[in-house]
């Protein structure tokens, strides 16, 4: 879009993604804990000389236990984190109904704060405080960090880490439902599952694709490398 005018260059639009939703973190850290700590258990059987159907269990069990967990956490962990907030957004309004003078001073010295003369700064603040939730809206955003009414939702986190969670778990169950007997095809599945979503990952935040599949790769070959050696050993030892 152009402004139309000679000598005055045109405008230029550009849109960011959401970086404060309450779905991309649970969605992302489900996925990946899914893949690698079911993957590890299920390693962890396997290397102890378990049957299939063994094997089976254990990480069907993994991902139903491992699903609810991360549900039930981000649930509690995202409620506490918006009922805080909101409590403290109350605070701040009773202060704005009980002390606007003094709030309104507060908000000029917030905007001198970051290089606004103190003239322009005193005028900002007052026609923002005309508005109560306009000011309300201003001062949480500022003191608190958060928006009144664009708080994350701990339904949407909960949902998100248990469906997520239960993809990525899925992955390295797949192969024995499927009838196999030995951790090799699990391994490869939850191999390439690793690099894909490590490489997913690195897209969204600007990393090279190669290096976010690479080290999500690394970080899940030892943690399942661990396990077995661990089922390994108690299996060897006949426990």
């Amino acid at each position: 879009m152009t402004s139309g005018k000679p000598g005055v260059p045109p405008e230029h639009h550009h849109r960011h993604r959401d970086v404060t939703g309450g779905w991309l973190r649970p969605a992302v850290f489900g996925a990946m804990d899914g893949l690698v700590s079911n993957f590890a258990l299920i390693a962890g059987v396997a290397g102890g000389q378990a049957s299939q159907k063994v094997v089976l269990l254990a990480g069907l069990a993994g991902l139903a236990a491992g699903a609810f967990s991360m549900a039930a956490g981000e649930y509690i962990s995202v409620a506490s984190q918006s009922e805080l907030a909101e409590a403290e957004i109350e605070v701040e309004r009773l202060e704005l109904a009980r002390h606007p003078v003094a709030e309104e001073r507060e908000l000029a010295e917030v905007f001198r704060s970051r290089g606004v003369d103190a003239e322009t700064a005193a005028e900002v603040a007052r026609q923002l405080s005309r508005d109560p939730d306009e000011a309300l809206e201003v001062h949480t955003r500022e003191e608190l960090g958060v928006t009144p009414g664009d708080l994350p939702s701990p339904t949407l986190a909960a949902g998100s880490s248990f469906l997520s969670f239960g993809v990525g778990a899925i992955l390295p169950v797949v192969p024995y439902l499927l009838g196999a007997s030995s951790l090799w095809p699990a391994a490869i599945i939850a191999a390439l599952g690793l690099f894909g979503a490590g490489a997913l990952v690195a897209r969204i935040t600007t990393r090279p694709w190669w290096f976010g599949g690479a080290r999500q790769l690394l970080f899940g070959a030892a943690a399942a490398a661990i396990t077995y050696g661990v089922g390994a050993l108690i299996g060897s030892n006949g426990v």
